[in-house]
């Protein structure tokens, strides 16, 4: 374990903290800001869609239904407990970083989804699939690596990230309403495998359904701790702003913090919480139904926007305001609460009435993020095995065995290991980035001149600027 997370901290401190951050700046530049000109008329372009109800065919989502799915794998633990570490270990100001990190990941994230939109393929049972290993080995024609990433992919995401979602969810309801591990195991157990049973339609349903209830209820929840220590939100937002830039000088518990370390943890958590770059996400956009690839990638930037901008900076302010991050000691001591501090928030804001509200928040965040995250592996498996249906059957059968498995395994093990595949994970999915952001640059530029003329239909292939070289 020393060893892996000596690994995992070179990956995360260095490799991905500056490929990650430099993919967002580098297809941010190239696609013109998209983030202050594309995402909100998406959202209201979303609202009339709901609104309208349009149906989509069997094998397929609607772009509300794939942002529900990839929402649902995107918030997770990471947004209550992994915000929470990252303030403990970098100070308040790591919350500057990683929002920032999430502005210049909702390009990179736009580029994931029209890649995935333009490159996805349909099984012969009719079902849509697509992903990174797919545009890694049809876009750059490199199927050496499209099949690593894929087994990547079935490891984070269906095996050892179902683990760590499964033991916080049993921790949570153990340590709040004190249900035996076994019978919590059990009941989490029941719920996803009836879920996972229905396909494509009954996730896609219970994303749809869950999602935004969930994530609503609790950005409510923490608006109402703001609006009860309002007197304190100017002096918390300059503690942010001046602790991101000079973290020594805010004294206290933030004194033994360097700015590497608050960039470090803010960039990192804020990553892992969107999950732009990871090369997760693409998998739902990729079966969603739109006139245009480039309508699903606006979509997928309001992804982003929900799970960093909302729900993690509510995280944020709920633990500053309230006390529950406690700026009198060392780092080191409040990194060893981090993962309660959130809880114990709720707790000061609500009483015991807000630590049942977060342990059930916590659970509901790691249900839906063990559902995604399943769908999206199942795509690489399908990848893998050709789709062959007893290959997709006995995995479904293993990966509900590891999220059984997961509550019975040292919680600190589990996230070294995640921490480690995630960063793996990452990297073929940045090299696919790299070589393919023209195209997704000219995906954009296509979806602007037929807006124009108003006859939106699906660009060609062939059309697509080709990679540098045959075999990238």
């Amino acid at each position: 374990m020393a060893f892996v997370d000596s690994v995992s901290s070179f990956l995360w401190d260095y490799i991905l903290l500056f490929s990650l951050v430099g993919i967002g700046i580098y297809m941010t530049v190239l696609l013109k800001f998209p983030q202050f000109t594309r995402v909100f008329p998406a959202i209201i372009r979303l609202i009339a869609d709901i609104k309208e109800g349009k149906d989509v065919k069997d094998g397929r989502m609607s772009s509300f239904q794939s942002l529900a799915t990839a929402v649902a794998a995107q918030v997770g633990t990471g947004n209550i407990v992994g915000v929470a570490t990252a303030i403990a270990a970098g100070g308040p100001g790591a919350a500057f970083w990683m929002i920032l990190s999430a502005f210049f990941g909702m390009s990179t994230i736009f580029a994931e989804a029209v890649l995935a939109q333009i490159y996805r393929h349909e099984t012969d049972s009719g079902e849509l699939v697509g992903g990174p290993a797919y545009y890694i080995r049809d876009g750059l024609n490199n199927k050496v690596l499209a099949r690593i990433f894929a087994v990547l992919a079935v490891i984070v995401l269906g095996l050892v990230g179902i683990m760590v979602q499964s033991n916080s969810v049993v921790a949570s309801l153990n340590q709040s309403f004190g249900i035996p591990s076994p019978w919590a195991t059990a009941a989490l157990l029941a719920i996803v495998g009836i879920i996972l049973t229905g396909g494509m339609d009954r996730i896609a349903t219970f994303s749809e359904k869950v999602v935004p209830v969930m994530a609503a209820t609790y950005v409510l929840a923490s608006l109402l701790i703001v609006v009860m220590n309002i007197n304190s939100l100017l002096p918390a937002l300059q503690l942010i702003m001046v602790s991101a830039f000079s973290p020594k000088a805010v004294g206290g518990g933030v004194l033994g913090i360097t700015l590497q370390q608050t960039i470090r943890f803010g960039v990192a958590r804020g990553m892992f919480s969107n999950e732009a770059g990871l090369g997760s996400t693409p998998h739902s956009h990729a079966v969603a139904h739109t006139d245009h690839p480039a309508e699903q990638g606006f979509i997928a930037m309001i992804g982003v926007f929900i799970s960093t901008f909302m729900i993690c900076t509510s995280t944020v302010l709920v633990n500053i305001l309230s006390g529950g991050y406690d700026g009198t000691v060392s780092a080191a001591e409040m990194a060893l609460e981090a993962t309660v501090m959130t809880q114990n928030s709720f707790v000061i804001g609500f009483g015991n009435l807000g630590g049942a509200f977060l342990s059930i928040s916590l659970s509901s965040f790691a249900l839906t993020t063990i559902v995604g995250w399943y769908f999206f592996a199942e795509s690489n498996v399908k990848l893998l095995f050709h789709d062959k249906k007893f290959f997709v059957v006995a995995f479904k059968i293993i990966s509900l065995s590891f999220l059984v498995i997961g509550p019975f395994v040292q919680p600190d093990n589990l996230w070294k290991i995640n921490d480690l595949f995630t960063g793996l994970l990452a990297l073929p999915n940045i090299i696919a980035l790299v070589f393919l952001s023209k195209q997704a640059q000219w995906l954009l530029k296509d979806y602007d001149e037929k807006m124009l003329t108003g006859n939106l239909h699906w660009p060609k292939i062939s059309e697509l600027p080709k990679v540098r070289s045959k075999k990238a």
